[in-house]
């Protein structure tokens, strides 16, 4: 079996964005030598996240809007107690948890084995930093 790591990082100017990664998952899964086997890719940061859906802008629009109605950004220790401890990203936090941390997909005959309209993408919530994804492909 071979195994075959990457890591990317991402510093996103903005709080909150979402970032198509399936090329660079792609590329890692074609420097693997990898043929039939999954690609694990995951985010390394508690507030940020990877996660499967369609590439549109208007989807996209109604993420960021529906998590915002969720878990709304307010610095202030009122609202949330984790900012209470001198963070100010306690929403950060539970948009990951509902986006989720990782995806696993399939890799049949050398190449990622999508749906027709599914994209890999990096979800960000607690912006201008570097973070690191986790790429890991293991298989035959």
């Amino acid at each position: 079996m071979k195994a075959h790591t990457e890591y990317l990082t991402f510093t996103i100017p903005a709080r909150m964005d979402f970032l198509n990664i399936t090329g660079r998952v792609e590329e890692a899964v074609r420097s693997s030598g990898v043929s039939e086997g999954l690609v694990l890719v995951n985010a390394m940061h508690i507030t940020a996240s990877v996660f499967i859906n369609d590439d549109e802008s208007g989807l996209h629009a109604d993420y960021k809007r529906w998590l915002e109605g969720l878990a709304p950004f307010d610095a202030s220790p009122q609202r949330y107690r984790h900012n209470r401890t001198g963070e100010d990203n306690a929403d950060a936090h539970l948009k990951r948890q509902v986006m989720g941390r990782e995806v696993v997909v399939a890799i049949t005959e050398g190449r990622l084995d999508l749906g027709p309209w599914e994209q890999i993408f990096y979800g960000e919530f607690d912006g201008n930093r570097p973070k690191r994804v986790l790429i890991k492909v293991i298989g035959e």
